[in-house]
This record gives structure tokens, sequence and C-alpha cells, in this order.
């Protein structure tokens, strides 16, 4: 233990300390100001696992960090790890108690969380989730124009050698795992793409997979993040153009990872002229574990909803069609998440009206 955690009187929680700390701050009750604004009398430390340093989820982590700690007793703090791979380790470090609160996407995805099933190594049955945060998100395929191109059946017709850039699959990203998937629906592999004498270089976030277009390193991309200044350069400036994802291959999406069909609106680029069907890629889900004490969970759940309107003010100058996260924020979706809520969070949202009776169904809950 650090000479500052000493000083603190915050215990880090060996093993063999872990259930006695627990129960310690599981007895403390939240104490309720006349405003209705809970306070946690206990110091608590709090460890939480964002992104790779820059993106949105480093930036939620330190919003919920600041508004919890002025809310807990006196000493507590926060820490927020950063991770160098595609956000599978985020998960895995909370279900094995290494941290205490994760944020991952996309939402259709994390329902396998509970069951192991692929791309998830084991199953996490003890994972609950705090919120929904909205982001409204697809993964689009696109390419040179050069190759005259407007099609996936023209594309396996010609099987041009197209130099491919995606996510890495290596059982860590979920942008390969799924991008691996989309290609699959559309009758398409890293495999067939070789043998056209093409081929498919791999980064494990999206600005890396962009850069590798710009660089002159691919000429197609399969990739998320639509909403990015990156990909409007790159559509608007005609240097790659989207294809339409194609109707059968979105419905057998649907049918074998839960995925839905997410629209690009016409006019979302100045040169995309109809809507453009495409894969949802959307919504963060803010997840904990059972076993985090009831009135922490609560009390997180509350900072959530009760002080949205900070993390929104933070991407305001951007309109919301085009935000990295959606905004307004609204309780009553935040509420509905892929997975049941921790029953601290689901208490918040009873007592203060924002669960609906199709939420608790959605959430597989009583």
């Amino acid at each position: 233990m650090s000479n500052t955690a000493l000083l603190l009187g915050i215990p880090h929680l060996p093993a063999s300390s872990a259930q006695m700390a627990t129960q310690q701050v599981s007895e403390g009750l939240l104490q309720f100001h006349e405003n209705g604004e809970p306070k946690l009398p206990q110091s608590y430390e709090l460890r939480m696992v964002g992104d790779w340093g820059g993106a949105n989820f480093h930036r939620i982590c330190a919003w919920i960090t600041q508004e919890f700690c002025d809310r807990a007793g006196p000493g507590s703090r926060s820490s927020i790890f950063s991770l160098r791979d595609g956000g599978m380790d985020a998960l895995l470090q909370l279900a094995n108690g290494e941290a205490d609160l994760a944020i991952a996407t996309p939402a259709a995805l994390m329902r396998r969380t509970l069951t192991g099933a692929a791309p998830f190594p084991v199953a996490m049955p003890q994972l609950r989730a705090l919120a929904t945060l909205p982001q409204n998100d697809r993964m689009v395929f696109a390419i040179d124009p050069k190759y005259s191109i407007t099609s996936f059946e023209a594309l396996r017709e010609q099987k041009p050698a197209i130099r491919l850039a995606t996510s890495t699959n290596d059982g860590t990203n979920f942008i390969g795992f799924i991008a691996d998937h989309f290609l699959e629906a559309h009758g398409l592999s890293e495999a067939m793409i070789k043998s056209w004498g093409g081929s498919v270089v791999r980064a494990h976030r999206p600005e890396q997979c962009v850069a590798l277009v710009e660089e002159g390193k691919a000429d197609a991309l399969l990739q998320e993040a639509i909403m990015t200044p990156w990909w409007r350069n790159l559509i608007e400036s005609q240097k790659l153009q989207p294809l339409p994802a194609e109707t059968e291959a979105l419905k057998a999406l649907q049918a074998s990872l839960g995925f839905e069909t997410n629209y690009l609106p016409a006019g979302f680029w100045v040169n995309l002229d109809e809507d453009l069907p495409a894969l949802d890629f959307s919504d963060f889900v803010v997840f904990v574990r059972n076993d985090m004490p009831e009135e922490v969970a609560y009390l997180l759940t509350w900072c959530l909803v009760e002080t949205r309107q900070l993390i929104e003010a933070q991407y305001k100058h951007i309109p919301p069609a085009r935000s990295p996260l959606s905004y307004p924020l609204e309780p009553r979706k935040m509420a509905a998440t892929p997975i049941a809520l921790h029953d601290g969070a689901r208490k918040y949202y009873q007592q203060a009206g924002h669960l609906q009776k199709e939420a608790i169904i959605t959430n597989g809950q009583p």
C-alpha cells in the first residue's frame, strides 16, 4: 500500500481483506441533502477503465470521477486506466475484480457478455449496467472511386485487388470482430480479398485505419466512428465512396449478432444523395459488477443522470447528429440497458420515475 493511501485511510483491498472492506462500505447508508442530492459518508476508491487515453470513454470517466468524488467521503479518489487493444480487456478487468467500472461499445454486442458468446472468451454473469449513453454510430464500407464500384455485388463480380483497412480481429477488438462478420455476411473474407491480389491491413483504432487510407497504404475502409471529421473528409473529398450494405446481409447480422440496420440519411455528407443502409454500431454501456455496494452504484447512477448537462456541454460545439456522444441525454433511454441494471442503479431510476416497464423487460429483470 502506498504512503498516500495510508494517509488517506483508503484500503487498496488485498484479497484477504476485500470482503471485510466491502461489508464496511455497504453498512454506510447514503445521506440526502434537503435538495435530494445524495452523499456517501465513507471514503471510496473507484478504479475505472476508459479507452486508449484520448477518446470519449476517458472523457466520460473524468466526468464521473469529478461528480462522484464531490459526493463521496473525505479522501475519496479514483483512477482511470488506459487500454492498448480493442476494449475486451476493460470488461475482463472488471469481471476479475481488477477494476470497478468500465465502458464498452456497441451496446448490441454487450448482451453477449453474460453468456460468454463470441467474441467474449468467458461468461461474465456478474456484470451489471448503470446506464446506456447515446452514440448514433454505424459501420460502413467505402472504396476508392477509381474502381467504379457502387455495390457489393459489383465488388464480388469484379474482384479488384483492393487494400482494405479495418480493425484488428485478435480477440480483443470489438470493431475487428464485427467487421469480419460484416464481410462474411456480404460473401467476402480476408482470404477472398487476398485471392484477388489484394490485402487487408489492420490497426486497433478507427483513426489509425483512416490514416492508412490517407497515407496511400489502403484504398478501401471498413470502420465505425462515422460521425468524425476523418470520415467526412474522405467521402466529401471523393477519396472514398460508401457502398450501401445489402439487405440480406443486414438481416443475417441481425439474426446472428442482434445488430439493427441504421441508415445514414441523405445529406449526411454533402455528396450522399440517398439514404445509405448501414450496420448500427451505437451506444456506450457503463458497466459495474453485481458486488458493488448498492449505495455506491446508486450514487454513480445519480451522478450520470443528474449531472448529465456537464458532459453534454463538452460536446455542444458539435451538431448532435455529428457528435461522438449524442445529446441531449434522456434518462429513460439511459435506463434501457442491454443487460440487467445493478440494484442500486435500478433503485435510483425507479425512485426518479425514469424506469419504464419496457426497459425492465429489455433488461431481463422481474
